[in-house]
């Protein structure tokens, strides 16, 4: 996890986040409804409004034939109004605020526009949709999404159980940090979400093993790295949560996923880099990796 560190921050005690706001990103795909059932969840605890989001892309019937291109786009929008009418017939929604917003455009910068005119706090996104050719969702929108939202964005991979609470209630939070870009606002989210959910937080930070080190100089690293984890820590928050401090060495997106099993973390917090070009089509990186292999769902915070 090497990058340029950010100067660190101790989480102030009075900080809340603002959850009032959840766009979920849906394709009508089995993920996306798995994404919408932990955004109504979350809507539930935090009494927030939920915008339920379907962007056509013209990239989806653009390389029709001319003849079909008009056939190809009435037939998606039709399917869309159908989907959207169906999530809210199902009455999932009933009991929490929420509206519907189909719009036309190019995914990334169409959600941009909307986060910023419906001030939205929080999206959610499931991690694939119509297939691995198109991608609709991880892989090239999730990403992208993740790596340029000035918002937090939480995505729900495959692997994360299928029987979502019903209201959610977090006990282990793991903060996976490399001290870059978004690290002192994911801390900042962790802790907060900690002391409304009387949670236990596992702060993690990888050293990647691009060098031998002996055991001396592994134990002054193991040292060094919570020494600054602890920076994060205000002295209030020992009063609503338990932290525990853990350093591993080896491959980033291994270690984090295997942490969360360790400690049942039921959300993985963590800062992604920012990227504009190539967003989304980098699958190594380690938000990635993490984001599609985690049991849990997995909160970013933009560097």
């Amino acid at each position: 996890m090497t990058q340029v560190m950010e100067p660190i921050r101790a989480v102030r005690a009075d900080q809340k986040i603002s959850l009032a706001r959840i766009m979920v990103l849906t394709d009508f795909s089995a993920v996306s409804d798995l994404a919408l059932q932990y955004a109504i969840a979350l809507a539930r605890r935090y009494e927030a409004q939920i915008y339920l989001t379907h962007i056509i892309s013209p990239a989806s019937y653009q390389l029709a034939e001319p003849g079909l291109a008009e056939i190809t786009y009435q037939r998606m929008r039709q399917a869309a109004e159908q989907g959207l009418g169906d999530i809210l017939v199902s009455g999932k929604l009933r009991d929490v605020e929420h509206t519907t917003l189909l719009t036309e455009g190019n995914i990334w910068p169409t959600v941009e526009r909307l986060i910023r005119e419906h001030q939205i706090d929080l999206v959610v996104t499931g991690t694939h949709g119509r297939g691995q050719v198109k991608k609709m969702l991880l892989g090239s929108v999730a990403e992208e999404v993740f790596r340029q939202a000035g918002c937090a964005v939480l995505t729900v991979g495959p692997h994360v159980k299928s029987d979502a609470p019903h209201e959610v209630d977090l006990k282990n939070i793991l903060f996976a940090t490399d001290f870059g870009p978004g690290a002192t606002s994911a801390a900042e989210y962790a802790f907060s979400l900690a002391q409304e959910h009387e949670a236990r937080v596992t702060a993690l930070h990888v050293v990647q093993l691009s060098v031998a080190h002996t055991s001396e100089g592994e134990k002054k690293v193991r040292q060094a790295s919570i020494d600054r984890m602890k920076e994060f820590v205000c002295p209030e928050c020992d009063d609503w949560c338990k932290t525990e401090f853990r350093v591993s060495f080896g491959d980033p997106a291994e270690e984090i996923l295997r942490e969360a099993g360790e400690t049942n973390a039921n959300l993985i917090v963590m800062g992604a880099k920012a990227r504009r070009s190539l967003a989304g089509h980098v699958p190594s990186t380690v938000a990635y990796n993490v984001a599609a292999k985690a049991t849990c769902p997995v909160l970013t915070l933009r560097g």
